[in-house]
């Protein structure tokens, strides 16, 4: 049982619950950190969170690092951007090549490139990295009071942008058409700061499925208003007429059921109350699946990450961890490319020898996706040659 749902008796518990809430919905600055949204959500669906047994229970966990890949932020100039990425392409693959998961695969890494920030001697150069198998690029975009039509445009011209000038995204094997993965910047997918700030456009959702998106991996954006209710999900969100933050809710991804044509695959990461670590010593801090400088990937880490039961339906042996970072801020950069990060991976490998039952995988972001369609389709393993990414901007993948 979960600490939630301890044995509180049920009037006190209710009590205690209606209490939070009226905290959580008029606080301010509950508010101001979206703890509204999800942490009803969050108390609600406690029963529903399975820990795993690290030691004993037999899991596969498919792990992908999404990167709001940002080369010129905080006011960089050309020079310090493009050394930035070089140490990305130079430093990791002389860190990470000596590592390889379950399946024989070194660390992958999803480059989320910024429509906003484009400059074409970055992806040149992350080309290289991607050629060589370490990860992959997708698109983000940031972007402020914008229009349906003015979104549409940047997202299909940046789409062919990647695909045609740079070799990079992929075609749908069965549509043939380019598609790419998506992060929305600042959070604020389908206009959802309650502000209307860094967006612009409620209705994203057709217009990324219009422009090829195969799946959004924003969240979770905690904490921060642009939070959605739903959490520790993979769904489908779809467009709600006349209404703000459509992927507030959706239809939760199982076995037995296809994408919906209309729906927009979400892949959330984890979000769960961390009760190792305390503000004052009392109040858990959140566990969000930010890789820091100060908090980076460590392997006592990854048991709120699998508590968070990120499942295709009733599927438990199959955990996606999907996590995120902003990996050219200076500090979380030096984190990446460093030692600490290799004990993670060092860490991972250990466990799984001296415990076989634990399986790890690292993935892309479209890997991920598709394992996610496979989970659907009932399949029990996972055939890696149907999930590699065809370079060649000429090749359909073959998934």
């Amino acid at each position: 049982m979960n600490w939630e749902l301890s044995s509180i008796p049920v009037g006190a518990l209710l009590a205690v619950w209606a209490a939070f809430w009226l905290l959580l919905k008029y606080a301010p600055a509950s508010r101001k950190q979206g703890l509204d949204q999800w942490v009803p959500t969050y108390l609600y669906s406690g029963s529903q969170r399975r820990a795993v047994k690290l030691d004993r229970d037999e899991v596969d966990v498919f792990i992908a690092v999404c990167d709001h890949y940002e080369p010129d932020n905080s006011g960089a100039d050309k020079a310090t951007g493009i050394a930035r990425v070089d140490r990305w392409v130079n430093e990791y693959p002389q860190l990470f090549d000596q590592f390889r998961d379950c399946s024989g695969r070194p660390p992958q890494h999803s480059f989320f490139y910024p429509q906003d920030e484009y400059r074409p001697e970055h992806l040149d150069r992350l080309k290289s990295l991607v050629d060589q198998g370490y990860g992959d690029v997708e698109i983000h975009l940031h972007h402020h009071n914008d229009t349906e039509d003015g979104f549409r445009e940047k997202m299909a011209s940046f789409r062919d942008t990647l695909f045609h000038q740079h070799g990079l995204l992929r075609r749908d094997p069965q549509t043939g058409e380019i598609v790419y993965g998506f992060i929305h910047g600042n959070w604020s997918l389908c206009n959802s700061r309650r502000d209307g700030q860094w967006c612009g456009v409620d209705h994203e959702i057709p217009i990324l499925l219009e422009t090829g998106c195969y799946a959004d991996f924003t969240f979770p954006s905690a904490p921060s208003d642009t939070q959605p209710e739903t959490i520790n999900s993979i769904y489908y969100a779809f467009d709600q007429p006349g209404q703000r933050k459509s992927h507030n809710n959706g239809r939760r991804s199982d076995l037995g059921r296809r994408a919906p044509y209309n729906g927009l695959l979400m892949i959330q990461g984890p979000l769960v109350f961390d009760w190792s670590r305390r503000k004052f010593g009392v109040l858990p801090k959140i566990e969000n699946g930010d890789l820091l400088g100060n908090h980076p990937p460590k392997f006592a880490r990854m048991a709120n990450w699998l508590r968070s039961n990120v499942t295709v339906g009733d599927r438990p042996d199959w955990r996606f961890v999907k996590l995120h970072t902003h990996g050219c801020k200076p500090g979380n950069l030096e984190m990446w490319l460093s030692h600490r990060v290799q004990q993670f991976h060092a860490d991972l490998a250990n466990w799984h020898r001296q415990h076989p039952n634990f399986r790890y995988h690292y993935v892309t972001a479209w890997e991920m996706a598709q394992l996610v369609h496979l989970a659907e389709e009932g399949a029990t393993e996972f055939p890696w040659q149907r999930l590699t990414k065809a370079n060649s901007p000429a090749v359909l993948a073959e998934v």
